[in-house]
């Protein structure tokens, strides 16, 4: 396994090993041993895909507070995706900072998200189809978001809002300014 750090401390990039004959390819996509000596030193309780039929379709920034703070695997398994996490740690040296990375299929890079950070996405090609491993239940009264588009944060989205399609809980999350201080203790 491929394995690159990032400057958000604790985000990883993960490309697993393909091996490849006649049929097409086989990978291990997890096992707890070998990504907990790659740094993913969480349990995984939860597995979700999500379907997003347009292109430019958006969701997030998520996160949850304690006591159901979720750590991501987050993986592309049809078509592509800019992947987004931003640091909402208190007292982080990367605090309000984010990370902005293209995932797709073809590679089979994941993206490493730990607890303490927002994560969304945007759809690059269309009948895109994501796989995450989550390290907490969903828990909806301890969900939290930020407002996708906030300039202060710098995304580089490839699309604007008039052009995303976006739901309506999605639209209306709080800027990261107006988001305050976030316990994660």
């Amino acid at each position: 396994m491929d394995i690159k750090t990032t400057d958000l401390g604790g985000v990883l990039l993960l490309t697993p090993r393909r091996f490849g004959d006649c049929r097409g390819w086989f990978a291990e996509t997890y096992a707890e041993r070998r990504y907990r000596d790659a740094g993913v030193g969480v349990g995984f309780v939860q597995d979700n895909v999500s379907l997003s039929e347009a292109l430019h379709t958006v969701r997030g920034l998520h996160f949850q507070r304690p006591p159901f703070i979720q750590a991501k695997l987050v993986q592309v398994l049809r078509g592509r995706v800019l992947d987004v996490v931003v640091d909402l740690r208190e007292g982080s040296p990367t605090h309000g900072r984010h990370l902005a990375v293209e995932l797709d299929a073809a590679t089979g890079t994941q993206l490493f998200v730990p607890g303490g950070f927002a994560h969304g996405f945007c759809t690059l090609e269309p009948g895109t189809l994501v796989h995450y491993k989550c390290s907490a239940p969903y828990a909806p009264a301890q969900e939290g978001g930020l407002l996708w588009h906030d300039p202060a944060l710098g995304i580089p989205w490839p699309v604007g809002p008039e052009g995303a399609t976006v739901s309506d809980r999605d639209k209306v999350w709080p800027t990261f300014r107006d988001l305050g201080q976030v316990r994660w203790a």
